[in-house]
């Protein structure tokens, strides 16, 4: 004990001393909070952020919408609680519905999050949420809980070995604790959201009728997996409500005022837009993986996902987490240089290799193993397939890895290798010419419901429930003569 009781004293003076040295008035609330990350670090960080989520998801070119969310963007930001930062916002491409901030005053928002909007509005309120993400400071405030949350942690169990008993329990506690920050500072960017979004003049309302489609796409991947009080956003129903009724209280210290919407201006500037996945950065069809632009193609595995971005295809089986199997580009200008690359930055050991050919490549095998280096007994050993190919038409080298653990290989072996040796050149017209679904609007010609007005631009019926969520609309809803909608084409 004598040992612990000298640690215990030990951290108290370095926690004390952070502490005292960390404190920094809020923005947002205008009193002092413990605060570890400085303004300067928060503004570090996103910039070693950025360029990483630049290159994981690409940014979408389209300068009429990169324009709109500039000049808002900005607009909000000089109002806000901290104008002083740096404010860059980019669209990403990705057909993902998600909007995010990283410190120090970098905003991102998908195509996919884009395509779901129906106004101005809306687009605008949750950009003022991912703006107050930044002015509250929620991510500085979040690491700093954290850290303080498993300071308190570890001085109790050096201080009391009856603590140390539930460790595990109090880890438990500890992880909630911190979704339910996640939870206060959703809420609290959602009252910025709507502060932001009415001194610029728009109409906060349709933020909080956005949080309906957010529940809607919820609801149609499968639900809420764990209960409102274990998950890091508020409800969005208990959005929707609490949103709503934060923007009337907010609408009512402007009497007079008339708060835009401006739905048929935002549906024309995202005419056009690219729906779900691009074809050009490679799809999956009739259990093959194509890339129309480097013109290359492999199978992939039945019943595994597969999930593809710039940087990288990664496959792995739907039922089990048994193995991975990832597809990138080597590093290097040979072959050789390539898996010596992936070889010291996976720490592998071990490694075979042999030369051979791909259906006309050139290729090298290399066989090697990874120790789990968090197994004390370095009993978990992982075998590691990889394949790197030369591409000489693209000046490439590709690479797949395989990966599973040694009591997995019979298994998974069979299956990495024929992926890795389908890799061919791909020069079927009808895998290239691919051309992405693309965002159209359309001019609604008679009264009708929802359904019927699908039907009469020829919308697969199978698609309705799609495009009703897509338009914010339900399918039995009226539509009007002259009214501007989104369908989906070419």
């Amino acid at each position: 004990m004598k040992t612990s009781k000298w640690l215990f004293s030990l951290f108290i003076l370095i926690l004390g001393g952070a502490v005292l040295n960390s404190c920094a008035i809020n923005p947002v609330t205008g009193k002092k909070e413990i605060m570890f990350l400085s303004e300067e670090g928060e503004m570090r960080m996103g910039a070693q952020n950025d360029p990483q989520i630049v290159a994981a998801f690409g940014l979408y070119p389209n300068d009429q919408l990169q324009s709109f969310i500039n000049k808002h963007g900005k607009q909000m930001a000089a109002i806000s609680h901290r104008p002083n930062l740096n404010y860059e916002f980019k669209v990403l491409d990705s057909p993902v519905v998600n909007a995010f901030a990283v410190p120090g005053g970098y905003v991102y928002f998908t195509r996919g999050i884009l395509a779901h909007f129906n106004n101005e509005a809306e687009f605008i309120g949750v950009l003022g949420h991912e703006i107050g993400h930044v002015t509250a400071r929620h991510s500085a405030r979040q690491m700093t809980s954290q850290y303080l949350m498993m300071g308190g942690f570890i001085v109790g169990m050096l201080a009391s070995e009856e603590f140390a008993k539930y460790g595990d329990l109090a880890m438990m506690g500890i992880q909630i604790l911190g979704l339910s920050f996640s939870r206060s500072h959703e809420s609290e960017s959602d009252k910025l959201g709507v502060e932001y979004s009415t001194e610029i003049g728009y109409d906060a309302k349709e933020m909080a009728n956005f949080f309906n489609t957010i529940g809607r796409i919820r609801d149609q991947a499968g639900g809420q997996s764990v209960p409102t009080f274990m998950s890091t956003h508020p409800d969005p129903e208990d959005r929707f409500r609490k949103v709503g009724k934060m923007a009337t209280e907010r609408q009512a210290k402007k009497p007079g005022q008339n708060f835009k919407v401006g739905r048929d201006s935002y549906l024309r500037m995202i005419d056009g837009l690219i729906y779900g996945e691009d074809p050009k950065q490679g799809y999956v069809a009739d259990g093959y993986f194509f890339h129309p632009e480097m013109h290359f193609q492999f199978p992939v595995p039945s019943n595994w996902n597969v999930n593809n971005m710039p940087s990288q295809v990664s496959m792995a089986p739907k039922e089990s987490q048994n193995a991975i199997m990832i597809f990138t580009l080597g590093k290097g200008n040979t072959l050789e240089a390539a898996a010596q690359s992936f070889i010291e930055e996976a720490k592998l050991t071990n490694p075979r290799s042999r030369s051979r050919k791909i259906n006309g490549f050139s290729a090298l095998e290399v066989l090697s193993e990874q120790v789990n280096s968090e197994d004390p007994n370095n009993s978990k050993v992982a075998n590691v397939q990889s394949i790197y190919i030369q591409d000489n038409q693209n000046k490439l080298i590709y690479a797949f890895h395989g990966m599973t653990y040694a009591e997995h290989w019979n298994q998974y072996s069979p299956i990495f290798r024929r992926t890795m040796e389908g890799f061919r050149r791909l020069t079927d017209r009808r895998r290239i010419d691919v051309k992405p679904e693309r965002i159209k609007i359309k001019t609604v010609p008679r009264n009708a419901t929802f359904a019927q007005t699908m039907s009469y631009f020829r919308m697969p019926s199978d698609r309705h429930e799609e495009l009703a969520l897509l338009n914010g609309m339900q399918l039995n809803d009226r539509v009007t003569k002259g009214m501007l909608i989104k369908v989906i084409g070419e």
